[in-house]
């Protein structure tokens, strides 16, 4: 490391943020950059660990100590070079990723971690002002065609991949224009849309073309694609969510946070909107869940002026500190506090929604809830709750936001018609290590594949399934593993 000391000199610091009271009267990105020195020291925390276990922690296999080096020296076309080289999309990750690279930091055993999601989207935002990042598809191509059903983290990491292998790639969106959950399912304030055009744009001048406003399995025969293209990859993502199905669950203000989202992203877009309008302004609002997904409903709830905010978790609240069950380097189960709870949420651990209550008029004015308290094993973890008597009480509300997360892939449609083969989860289940289903020549990736999980993970599962059909199509592919390290890994 070109500064070997710099985790002693320099704090962990992270770049400015608009405070919430300004924040939150409008709905762009809010959190500034560092300053070059800055950015510098913040690189020069990168210790010399021997193992760097940051590279086990992130999904893709970043190479994080070299591109930190070469940050703190200031090449920034080879921190771009080693950045880029496994991972497509930092200008996503550099967002929204929780950062499971930081847990792992070896820095992290007995200090604050190497801010390496910040130091990664800096990276790749200077490559863009100096014109580093570029078209990169070759121009002899392979004749062979591949069809992406989902624009969504995997299907665009699995389109930049095939396309630079040579290959022509069509990517079809079942929604208006491309980007999957990044577009809609995630605020603006955390990614600005701008952010994902660029990408698209580069995508497409580097031949991938995207047919949008495209179910397939509705508006296409999916037996057209196996048929048309050599080969097909299922990137559709899990999009069926988890309910809470209780009494009165059918009274009207009681709505999955996905449809909440996706409105206010349109919205901000200004495209049109469909459907009944979800709009909290002037509302008591609760969010049943604790995930990103709940938290993105806060901070929108926020911005529409909702008269109050509150979050509920079934589990207990977790302690500040790193549990047994999730020791280092894992990602710790710890209590953590967005940026969006920072704008004004109230916030309770350990409670079970039992009913929603109606008034006279048939709307929704309440929640039963009770109070829980759960029984762990030796490590800590959760293994069953129990209500605590006389605890029982109403919480009023005009609007539920229910944040759950999602239960599997939509099975009806594509994954009927192609027949592939389901886990008992009801995710697509693909061969080991091959990502290939139970159908000849089509593949899985993504949260269709392994279930819910994170924007990293999904490019990850993109870029090697992509690995997987190049071989399919060429005999043999030259695209890099996440499991080989070097600077063009």
């Amino acid at each position: 490391m070109g500064h070997v000391t710099g985790f002693k000199e320099f704090s962990r610091e992270l770049p400015p943020k608009a405070a919430p009271q300004e924040r939150v009267q409008h709905n762009n990105e809010f959190v500034g950059l560092y300053s070059e020195p800055q950015l510098h020291q913040q690189a020069a925390r990168c210790m010399d660990c021997g193992i760097p276990f940051c590279h086990a922690g992130c999904p893709l296999g970043n190479i994080i100590p070299e591109f930190n080096d070469a940050v703190h020296q200031q090449d920034w076309h080879a921190a771009y070079q080693i950045l880029s080289s496994t991972n497509n999309f930092p200008e996503f990750t550099g967002r929204i990723c929780p950062a499971p690279c930081e847990s792992a930091c070896v820095l992290s055993i007995h200090s604050a971690p190497v801010a390496i999601e910040e130091i990664e989207k800096h990276i790749i935002e200077i490559a863009f002002s100096k014109g580093y990042v570029q078209p990169t598809a070759p121009v002899l191509k392979s004749g062979k065609t591949v069809a992406v059903v989902g624009s969504g983290p995997a299907g665009l990491a699995a389109a930049a991949q095939l396309t630079k292998a040579g290959h022509s790639v069509t990517v079809f969106e079942r929604d208006d224009r491309p980007g999957g959950l990044l577009r809609y399912g995630i605020p603006d304030f955390k990614l600005d849309k701008w952010v994902i055009d660029r990408r698209i744009q580069l995508l497409q001048d580097d031949g991938v073309v995207f047919r949008c406003n495209t179910e397939i399995g509705k508006d296409l025969p999916a037996e057209e694609l196996t048929r048309n293209f050599d080969a097909v990859v299922l990137a559709g993502g899990a999009t069926v969510p988890r309910d809470l199905t209780i009494p009165g669950r059918e009274l009207p203000g009681i709505h999955f946070a996905m449809d909440y989202l996706t409105q206010h992203n349109r919205r901000v877009s200004n495209l049109e909107v469909s459907g009944e309008a979800l709009w909290a302004e002037g509302q008591d609002v609760v969010v049943i869940g604790s995930g990103d997904t709940g938290s993105d409903c806060v901070g929108t709830a926020n911005r529409q002026r909702a008269r109050s905010v509150t979050q509920f978790a079934l589990m207990h609240q977790p302690g500040t500190e790193r549990p047994a069950h999730t020791p280092w380097p894992q990602e710790p189960a710890i209590f953590r506090t967005s940026t969006s709870h920072e704008e004004g949420c109230q916030r309770y651990w350990g409670v079970n929604t039992k009913a929603f209550l109606a008034d006279e008029n048939g709307q929704l004015r309440a929640l039963l809830v009770t109070d829980v308290t759960w029984e762990t094993d030796v490590l800590g973890r959760r293994i069953r709750f129990t209500e605590i008597e006389g605890s029982a009480r109403e919480i009023p509300c005009t609007l539920v936001l229910l944040a759950l997360g999602f239960a599997a892939p939509q099975y009806e449609g594509l994954l009927q018609q192609l027949g592939v083969a389901l886990d008992d989860r009801g995710n697509v289940r693909a061969a080991e290590g091959d990502f290939s289903t139970s159908r000849a020549g089509v593949f899985v990736a993504g949260d269709m594949r392994r279930g819910q999980s994170l924007v990293v993970w999904a490019i990850s599962e993109g870029r090697e399934v992509a690995r997987r059909v190049d071989a399919l199509l060429s005999g043999k592919t030259a695209l890099p593993s996440k499991d080989a390290v070097g600077m063009f890994a």
